[in-house]
């Protein structure tokens, strides 16, 4: 797939998840096969701020390429000047975040709050291309609510608005994260518009992925929680379209091991205490349907050192055996 002229060879994208799509989960994703990567959304207002955290989160590593850095917000003039900043940190394309259900962000107008605004989408899109030189890329939903189902609408204006592609996670902002993804809304997206559509939602291994893109017609297919706690799905992906094979899951030790990795990463990003502090959740999901997974829960959730994940870890793997 091209988008404007970056290309990406593969098969998946890992999607840019506030909290969980930073630097180290991205990395790692990579190494595990993600062939294309979006940091966690950054606020424009923050950037045109000089605000120290909105930069970080605009971080890049080195492995990190095709990658590009998603912005939000509502305001043309003020997205497009966060586009600029985003532009200087070396990735291959802007994303503007038009999905994001959550109420702190909807609720002042950004995310998914544009779906109900098509015309300002494509305006703040228009001022996004306007303001660099990379591609601008869109992520939108399918609707507000299930009354307003304007995925269609909306992709045929961003396309006229110079957007390089489009990524539709087939769930309105009213269902949040809830079932089921409306895969057929993708499909009609797909048939709408000239510029590649990548498909989105409830993607968990090869099965869904192959599901999604034989349902939808989609150029390119993007995971974001299926991902968690199991970077290996990119992998598993990447084998069945490559050889038909269903690869097994990874043993426990392996899980473990990757766990260990990951956790690793992030203290070294983010320094011990806010490392562990956000490995909790990060664990949580390691160790989901393993067995003993609901008695290590709260020993999880006051997880403050590498001894006590490692401790953890080898808890599981006696478990298991």
């Amino acid at each position: 797939m091209k988008i404007g002229n970056v290309e990406i060879n593969g098969y998946a994208a890992l999607a840019p998840m506030a909290g969980v799509a930073d630097r180290a989960f991205r990395e790692l994703c990579i190494e595990y096969g993600a062939s294309y990567v979006i940091t966690e959304m950054v606020s424009s207002k923050g950037l045109t701020m000089h605000d120290r955290k909105s930069d970080s989160l605009m971080l890049l590593g080195e492995t990190e390429k095709p990658a590009a850095v998603q912005i939000f917000g509502c305001e043309p003039e003020i997205m497009a000047q966060a586009a600029k900043k985003a532009e200087a940190t070396g990735c291959c394309a802007i994303d503007i975040n038009m999905g994001c259900p959550a109420p702190k962000i909807a609720g002042n107008g950004g995310g998914s709050a544009l779906m109900k605004d098509p015309e300002l989408a494509a305006r703040i899109t228009e001022a996004c291309v306007k303001a660099v030189s990379l591609p601008v890329t869109v992520k939108i939903r399918s609707g507000w609510d299930e009354n307003s189902i304007n995925a269609v609408e909306m992709s045929k204006l961003l396309e006229s608005a110079g957007a390089a592609a489009i990524t539709v996670h087939g769930r309105t902002r009213k269902q949040m994260y809830a079932p089921p993804v409306n895969l057929d809304i993708i499909r009609q997206v797909k048939q709408a518009v000239k510029i590649p559509v990548i498909g989105n939602g409830d993607i968990v291994d090869a099965a869904t992925a192959k599901n999604m893109y034989e349902s939808t017609g989609c150029d390119f297919i993007m995971l974001g929680r299926g991902a968690l706690g199991s970077p290996w799905v990119f992998t598993a992906i990447n084998e069945y379209f490559r050889s038909g094979k269903i690869l097994p899951e990874p043993p426990i030790e392996e899980r473990m091991a990757v766990m260990i990795k990951h956790i690793n990463k992030l203290c070294e990003y983010k320094g011990d205490y806010i490392g562990m502090r956000e490995a909790r959740k990060h664990a949580a999901w390691y160790i989901k349907g393993i067995r003993g997974a609901a008695a290590l829960r709260q020993e999880i959730g006051a997880l403050e050192s590498m001894e006590q994940l490692e401790a953890i870890a080898e808890k599981v793997i006696k478990s298991d055996k």
